[in-house]
C-alpha cells in the first residue's frame, strides 16, 4: 500500500486525514501547529519535518490549507514539496483554491514528473469526520484511479469532474449555492418569526416541503440551538464567493446576486469580526427585528447520523437517451 503524506491538520484536513489513519493508512502529517499533530502521533501517524521531506518520502502528498497562498508556500518554499516530489508521486490539493492557481502549481508538479489533483471536499465538517463527506476530483484518469483507493477511504461519494481545475471550479459552484441558500434561510427565519410562527413548526414546515435542502438540514438546527457552529467563518464564505465570482468574470458574466451576498458578508465582517461563525450573519436581521431566533431541542453542533460506510466513485448519467 502507498504512504500518503498530509499537510494541515485544521476543522476539515484533521478530519480527513483522521479518516485516513482510522483506516490504516500509512500516514505522514505535518502542519504549523505542532500540538493538532500530536494527536496523530499517538495514534501512530510519523511527522513530517518539512514539505521537501514529506514528498520524497511518501507516494501521495495531500494539502489542505486555508487559502491558495498557504498551498503556493508549501509547495514553493525553499524546503517545500516541489523540491521532493518526484517521477511516480502525485500531489493532492484538497484545500478549496483557485483554478487558476491550481493550474499553475500543476504545472510545476508535472514537471518534476509527479501527477497533480485538485480534491477539494464538499458536505460540512461533521461528514468529513466520519468519512461521509463528497470528493470532486480533477486530474487525468489514470492518475484518479491511483488515489481513488485512498479517497474512498476519506469520503462517500467521489466524482472525477474532469481535468486538473475542474473540481476546484466545482467546489466554489457548490459553496456559493450553500451561502446562497444560507442567506435566504436566515431571512425565512426571521420572517417567520416577526411573523408570529412558531420556530420549532417553522424548522419541519421548511424540511418536509420545497424549500428543504441540505444546509436548512444542518445550519438552520444550530441556528436555533444558538450556537451557531458549523466550524466556517465569514472570511471564508468571501473567499470562497470571490473565487465563484473571478470564474465568471473569465467567463464574461456579470452576476447578479454575487456581489450583494459579499456585500452583506462584508457588512457582517465589519460588524461582529472576520472570524465570527458564518451562520451569525442572521445577527443582522435579528438586531433589525429585535428578535432572537432560537427554538428548543435543537442540537449545538450538526453530527453525522449516517454510519461510516465504504465510499465509491460516483458515475455521472447519460441522459441523453
Amino acid at each position: 500500500m502507498a504512504t500518503v503524506g498530509f499537510i494541515g491538520l485544521g476543522n476539515v484536513g484533521g478530519k480527513l486525514a483522521g479518516s485516513l489513519l482510522r483506516n490504516g493508512v500509512d500516514l505522514t502529517v505535518r502542519d504549523l501547529d505542532t500540538r493538532i499533530a500530536q494527536p496523530f502521533l499517538d495514534k501512530g501517524a510519523k511527522w513530517g519535518e518539512s514539505p521537501k521531506q514529506m514528498a520524497e518520502n511518501v507516494d501521495i502528498l495531500i494539502t489542505c490549507l486555508p487559502s491558495p497562498a498557504a498551498s503556493a508556500a508549501v509547495l514553493e518554499a525553499d524546503d517545500g514539496a516541489l523540491a521532493g516530489l518526484s517521477a511516480g508521486k502525485v500531489w493532492a490539493e484538497m484545500s478549496t483554491t483557485d483554478e487558476h492557481e491550481v493550474l499553475r502549481l500543476g504545472e510545476k508538479v508535472r514537471a518534476t514528473g509527479a501527477e497533480p489533483i485538485d480534491c477539494p471536499v464538499s458536505g460540512g465538517c461533521h461528514r468529513a469526520a466520519t468519512g461521509n463527506i463528497a470528493i470532486f476530483a480533477g486530474c487525468e484518469r489514470h492518475a484518479f484511479e491511483k488515489i481513488l483507493p485512498f479517497l474512498i477511504k476519506m469520503g462517500r461519494r467521489v466524482l472525477h469532474t474532469g481535468p486538473l481545475g475542474s473540481a476546484s471550479i466545482l467546489k466554489v459552484v457548490t459553496n456559493y449555492l450553500a451561502t446562497a441558500n444560507l442567506l435566504s434561510l436566515t431571512e425565512a427565519l426571521v420572517t417567520s418569526k416577526v411573523a408570529g410562527m412558531d420556530m420549532n413548526t417553522t424548522y419541519e414546515a421548511i424540511r418536509i416541503s420545497s424549500g428543504n435542502s441540505f444546509v436548512h438540514e444542518t445550519e438552520s438546527q444550530v441556528i436555533l440551538n444558538g450556537s451557531r457552529d458549523i466550524s466556517f467563518t465569514m472570511d471564508l464564505v468571501c473567499k470562497d464567493i470571490g473565487l465563484f465570482s473571478d470564474v465568471a468574470k473569465r467567463g464574461n458574466l456579470d452576476l447578479e446576486l454575487a456581489p450583494v451576498m459579499v456585500d452583506i458578508f462584508k457588512d457582517g465582517m465589519q460588524r461582529y469580526g472576520s472570524r465570527e461563525l458564518s451562520p451569525n450573519i442572521i445577527k443582522r436581521l435579528e438586531e433589525q427585528a429585535g428578535v432572537n431566533i432560537r427554538a428548543p431541542g435543537f442540537p449545538p453542533e450538526i453530527l453525522d447520523d449516517e454510519p461510516e460506510a465504504s465510499g465509491y466513485e460516483v458515475i455521472p448519467k447519460d441522459r441523453s437517451t
